[in-house]
């Protein structure tokens, strides 16, 4: 198939792509490559894709109206994943123009695109930070998802209105997939997996928020994947006169204390952390735990991979990319 993967040089884009051109697919890679984090990473990714003859890469900027519209004229895409977005709980408190241009903005011109062009099936990301201060675990879909406490997640809920509304207006089939904490190799500096490693390796010390009391439902990257490949092809189809939409949950269903995440970093690495306890971030939320019935009733599809094997991979990586070698306590 011809499949628009937006945010290709983005962490997620740059694994799904790979994962869809190893089975044959054309993907176009859309990405404005922005300087939110390290270009010359997001550089590396698009250098193994430009491998494979089908990948063909597109730098544009979500929202530029007219050069979004053209790229959906010029390619008769069969489906879109829209993974590109402007990421960070913390960032949308320093700049949240950025996140209503690109998640909002940008969003409407994939919508647009999708509904003027006959787009098969449009999937895009959204974010367990939707549920934000839903203090009931595990985090269900049919929760209420009206508290956000970050910008970025207001962001997130607003693309799952958007994307219901473009279905039930035009027949397009939709489906959300909300994201826990994903992480493994070639992941985001600005990510807690990734920060920790440099630091630790570096012999600084490492920001642990709400005073290391976080439990989060770190997802491997692989799985993620796995995920996204299984419901691109569950299509939804109008049930008892609704939209042709769906939403899914997607997260290791493990949820993993913060500092156990640490310890398991530091005997991977051989080397212990110096550890700052701060207090808990405004736009943060203390734990997540994602409910995955309806994933797994859909796609027959759970992750599996362990936090201790999903670390091994990415400091595999991290030493490999970077040619570190982690020394002694």
């Amino acid at each position: 198939m011809r499949i628009l993967v937006t945010g290709a040089a983005g962490f997620i884009g740059f694994h799904l792509s790979a994962r869809l051109l190893a089975r044959g697919d054309v993907v176009v890679g859309l990405d404005n490559l922005n300087n939110y984090y390290d270009v010359a990473l997001k550089e590396a990714r698009l250098a193994r894709l430009r491998t494979h003859a089908g990948f063909h890469f597109v730098r544009h900027d979500l929202a530029d109206r007219e050069a979004m519209a053209a790229l959906f004229a010029e390619h008769s895409f069969e489906q879109v994943v829209h993974l590109a977005a402007q990421p960070g709980v913390r960032y949308s408190l320093e700049n949240p123009h950025a996140y209503v241009e690109s998640n909002i903005v940008g969003f409407l011109n994939v919508l647009e695109g999708c509904r003027h062009n006959r787009v098969g099936h449009l999937l895009y990301a959204s974010s367990s930070s939707v549920y934000g201060a839903n203090s009931q675990l595990p985090f269900s879909i049919h929760d209420r998802v009206d508290h956000p406490l970050s910008l970025y997640a207001a962001s997130k809920k607003a693309n799952e209105l958007m994307a219901y509304t473009y279905s039930h207006l035009y027949a397009l089939p939709t489906t959300g997939l909300r994201f826990f904490t994903v992480y493994g190799p070639w992941g985001r500096p600005d990510m807690a997996l990734f920060l920790f490693t440099r630091k630790i390796l570096a012999n600084e010390p490492i920001p642990v928020f709400n005073h290391g009391h976080h439990q989060r439902d770190f997802t491997y990257v692989d799985d993620i994947i796995e995920g996204v490949v299984r419901v691109l092809a569950h299509v939804p189809g109008r049930t008892a006169g609704g939209p042709p939409c769906q939403l899914f949950n997607i997260g290791n269903n493990q949820p993993v204390p913060l500092m156990t995440y640490i310890q398991t970093l530091e005997r991977v690495l051989g080397k212990k952390a110096h550890i700052q306890l701060l207090p808990l971030q405004p736009g943060d939320v203390p734990d997540t735990y994602a409910d995955i019935q309806e994933l797994e009733q859909a796609v027959g599809f759970r992750p599996l991979t362990s936090v201790e094997e999903g670390i091994q991979r990415f400091v595999a990586w991290y030493l490999d990319y970077y040619g570190e070698e982690p020394s002694g306590c």
